[in-house]
C-alpha cells in the first residue's frame, strides 16, 4: 500500500516538482503525493513567523500534519541577496505584500527595483531550501541545501515559478526557469534537499509505512 502524503502547499508547480523526483528516484510507487489542493477539506493556513527557513518548514510541516493526519512534507525556500543583506529572506513569497496568482512578479518587480542601482558583477545571489517532514506526533527529519547564482534586469523562462526568472546560472548561460526540469531539479536547492529527504525516507519506508497505518 502506497503511504499518503501530503506536501504542505498550495502551489501546483512545487508539487510537480517534487513529483518528479519521487519518479526520479523510483520511489512514486511507494507514496500517494498530494497537495493542499487535492486534499476534500481545508485548512487554516500556517502562519509562518519564524525568522528561519529552518523555523518555518518545521512550523508547517507540523501544522499541516496535525490538521490533516498525514504524513507531510514542508519547506521554507527563499532568495537570498548579497547586495540586499540577505534580503527578501524567509519573507521571499510576500516580499511585496500581494498574495496571489499576482504575487510573483509583484515580487520580481519589486525585487528589479531594489537592485536597479547594483552593478552587474555584485548582482551575486542563493537560493535556500529547508525541508521538513512530521508525522502528526513527531518530527521525523529536516534537509538543508543552497544553490548560488546571479540576478538579471529582466526575467527570462516561463519553466519556474516565484523568482526563477530572474536567477542566472552563468555556467548553463540560463535562468532557472529555462532549464529543463531535469537539469533543474539536478542542481535546484530543493531538488538537491528533496533527494536527500526521499534518501532518508526510502531508508524508512517499512517503518513510515507502520505508522501510518497504525
Amino acid at each position: 500500500m502506497a503511504i499518503k502524503l501530503l506536501i504542505a502547499t498550495s502551489n501546483a508547480g512545487k508539487v510537480v516538482e517534487i513529483q518528479h523526483e519521487f519518479e526520479a528516484a523510483g520511489t512514486a510507487g511507494g507514496f500517494e503525493i498530494v497537495g493542499l489542493k487535492d486534499l476534500p477539506m481545508k485548512f487554516a493556513d500556517c502562519v509562518e513567523d519564524r525568522p528561519t527557513f529552518v523555523g518555518n518548514a518545521t512550523k508547517k510541516s507540523r501544522h499541516y500534519a496535525a490538521l490533516s493526519g498525514l504524513l507531510t512534507l514542508a519547506d521554507d525556500s527563499g532568495l537570498c541577496v548579497d547586495a540586499l543583506n540577505g534580503d527578501p529572506g524567509v519573507y521571499s513569497a510576500r516580499y511585496a505584500g500581494v498574495s496571489g496568482h499576482a504575487a510573483d512578479a509583484a515580487n520580481n518587480a519589486k525585487l528589479l527595483e531594489n537592485m536597479k542601482a547594483v552593478p552587474d558583477d555584485k548582482r551575486q545571489a542563493h537560493f535556500t531550501c529547508a525541508m521538513a517532514l512530521s508525522f502528526p506526533s513527531a518530527d521525523l527529519a529536516v534537509m538543508v541545501n543552497e544553490v548560488h547564482g546571479m540576478l538579471l534586469r529582466e526575467p527570462r523562462g516561463t519553466n519556474g515559478f516565484g523568482y526563477d526568472p530572474l536567477f542566472y546560472f552563468p555556467e548553463f548561460n540560463k535562468t532557472t526557469a529555462e532549464l529543463d526540469m531535469a537539469t533543474k531539479s539536478r542542481i535546484s536547492h530543493r531538488g538537491k534537499a528533496l533527494r536527500r529527504m526521499i534518501e532518508w525516507m526510502q531508508s524508512r519506508a517499512a517503518q513510515l509505512r507502520a505508522s501510518t497505518t497504525k
